[in-house]
């Protein structure tokens, strides 16, 4: 494979795409039950919004007309995830085509993505916005490069549709477009590109792409952002030094998390021999070293002066992408000889691909013998039949105040609307009828015995249907997906019918 991939570069490609349809059909092929991230998608996908939580709507957007398409299904949520993951490695691996000399440093580079567990793993097992700004940021770069080697007008829309894609994916995308603004400002030939009129086109497109959020944003700026905050500067009650200690000591776990398993394969391709690259230099890897340098001044900023005391690696994702790229850069620059750097990066993705498919594909096998039940085991297929086979028919609705027990019943159900009290804004019109139920459904977080009707859904049925309704409780206890004999997962449920 090395030597084929040497001869022509471009089956990489076929590799990749290769690649993601096993992660789609082995995602397939698991139990049809969801995780958190998927639930969610799955229960939002039912209406489409400038807003929904404090997550940016991109993905949202995406999933939404995906599932249009092609209905609610596990099809619909694994086809779209990766078809953003492979086209995040194709604008990868174009940048790194466009700037790098050495073809198969470009290979190098783009199959060094796997190396990074927040891209090759944790994207796969449940993560939907951080997916949307993996792909986001690689189209950014893209997009930045050809502008910076090109300057014709497509890079510059490209550049503008990455820009409002990625403001609207996640938040701190921000501070990459920002940092690489000040990198090229900081340069008097690159500056050339931002005085450019076509930068105007982007600016543009990426306003007319992010403006019905920025509104929504504006209107319900607490939601968006009450959850992110008490991640990032946490209770507020440590003393000024111990929260910027703190918050460095986040940010120095943070990046060797992200980043420290691909150069690490880097010293194993090239050994010592890295070192050299250190004084080399081009123009590319100079714009990359200023970016890379205002990220982390930015970062710096946030803990110091801003109170920041929580990074974590996750966060990294737009910000430190492009780290696999800068070495090549520098390797390119130094006219290292790769000797065997290309058999040995090729083995490293072959074991990765290998493993993150057996580990994602095994682990609702393997957890239960040792009674560590993942949400894959939680039986709600079990729960839809018993319910439908109750009601005989398609519930009117149903409601549950847990969105992921929600989205899950969305998947199993998907011919009755599901609301749930969190998600206000949604208020469907349905047939409620002597034959069509409303159904209540709730659990206790674990599994375990659930607790009385939660007072959300009497809310809901005062506000809804009116007072005086008060529905019967139902306990079943199912057992788990691939469960060892006698293990259970219990489930509350109620039927109300008009009187």
């Amino acid at each position: 494979m090395p030597a084929l991939l040497h001869r022509r570069p471009n089956l990489l490609l076929v590799v990749l795409a290769g690649y993601f349809l096993l992660q789609f059909v082995a995602r397939l092929c698991m139990p049809h039950s969801l995780e958190l991230d998927e639930a969610e998608q799955t229960l939002l996908a039912q209406w489409l919004s400038a807003g929904y939580n404090s997550q940016p709507p991109f993905y949202n957007w995406l999933q939404y007309g995906v599932t249009s398409l092609l209905g609610v299904s596990l099809v619909s949520l694994a086809l779209l995830k990766n078809l953003l993951l492979f086209g995040s490695y194709l604008f990868y691996w174009l940048t790194a085509r466009m700037l790098l000399k050495n073809r198969d440093l470009a290979t190098i580079a783009t199959l060094s993505l796997l190396a990074i567990p927040q891209v090759s793993f944790e994207a796969q097992r449940d993560l939907t916005h951080t997916v949307a700004v993996i792909f986001c940021a690689c189209l950014f770069l893209y997009g930045m490069f050809r502008t910076l080697k090109r300057q014709d007008t497509l890079a510059y829309v490209i550049t503008g549709i990455a820009l409002g894609a990625g403001l609207i994916s996640k938040y701190n995308f921000a501070l990459l477009p920002a940092a690489a603004f000040g990198a090229l400002l900081l340069d008097r030939e690159d500056r050339k590109v931002l005085f450019n009129w076509r930068l105007l086109l982007t600016a543009a497109v990426s306003i007319v792409i992010v403006l019905p959020h920025a509104l929504w944003f504006a209107e319900n700026y607490a939601l968006a952002t009450s959850r992110t905050f008490t991640k990032m500067y946490g209770t507020g009650d440590d003393s000024a030094l111990a929260q910027i200690w703190s918050g460095l000591l986040s940010l120095l776990t943070a990046v060797p998390s992200f980043a420290g398993l691909a150069v690490a394969i880097f010293f194993l391709m090239f050994g010592k021999r890295l070192f050299g690259t250190l004084g080399a230099t081009s123009r590319w890897t100079r714009v990359v070293e200023r970016l890379l340098l205002l990220e982390l001044g930015a970062l710096l900023f946030l803990i110091v002066f801003a109170g920041v005391e929580n990074i974590r690696d996750r966060w990294m994702t737009p910000l430190l992408m492009v780290v696999p790229l800068y070495i090549c850069l520098k390797i390119d620059a130094a006219e290292i000889d790769l000797k065997k750097a290309l058999r040995i990066s090729v083995a490293t993705a072959a074991t990765i691909m290998v493993a993150v498919i057996a580990i994602l594909s095994t682990r609702m096998l393997i957890g239960p013998l040792v009674g560590d039940y993942q949400r894959l085991n939680i039986p709600y297929r079990a729960l839809a039949e018993i319910i439908s086979r109750e009601v005989g028919a398609s519930p009117a609705a149903i409601v549950s105040i847990d969105p992921h027990l929600a989205g899950n019943m969305r998947l199993q159900m998907p011919d009755a609307p599901v609301m749930s009290p969190i998600y206000s804004d949604f208020q469907p019109s349905f047939q409620w009828d002597a034959t069509h139920p409303v159904v209540f459904v709730w659990r206790e977080r674990y599994g375990g015995p659930p607790p009385a009707l939660p007072g959300e859904f009497q809310t809901w049925l005062d506000s809804r249907i009116g007072p005086g309704v008060t529905p019967e409780t139902r306990i079943v206890s199912l057992p788990y997906i691939y469960g060892r004999p006698g293990d259970t997962y219990q489930f509350a449920y109620a039927l109300i019918y008009p009187r």
